[in-house]
């Protein structure tokens, strides 16, 4: 079970990123797929979290509710959080995680109910 967030990148305040969570040896709609960020020197922070198939519900951080949406390809097999109007304090580096889909894992953006990680991908937004 591999998970693997990408898409990260630099970009100047204002501009948008979709960043990309793949999975190899599962399928991702069967599982909630969350997205989250840690800051250099703060904590693990919730950014969305989306419950596949199980009920199709998307859960935001209420301080990010509005510039970010989660979205699923089940074709491709991915997970998409689109990021607009980004500012500095969005650089952080980005991870994706999946979990049961049920229960209060997903809604609440709780990180430590996350089963899987994959390798986070580094948004840097500056001028």
């Amino acid at each position: 079970v591999q998970l693997q967030a990408f898409g990260g990148g630099l970009v100047q305040p204002g501009e948008s990123l979709r960043l990309s969570c793949a999975a190899s040896g599962f399928t991702l709609d069967h599982y909630a797929i969350g997205w989250y960020r840690q800051a250099p020197e703060k904590g693990r922070e919730g950014v969305s979290c989306i419950t596949g198939r199980f009920d199709g519900s998307t859960y935001y951080s209420d301080s990010l509710k509005g510039r970010v949406t989660v979205s699923s390809d089940n074709a491709k097999n991915t997970v998409y959080l689109q990021m607009n109007s980004l500012e500095p304090e969005d650089t952080a580096v980005h991870y994706c995680a999946a979990a049961p889909p049920y229960g209060s894992i997903c809604p609440t953006l709780n990180h430590h109910g996350m089963n899987y990680w994959g390798k986070g991908t580094e948004v840097t937004v500056s001028s």
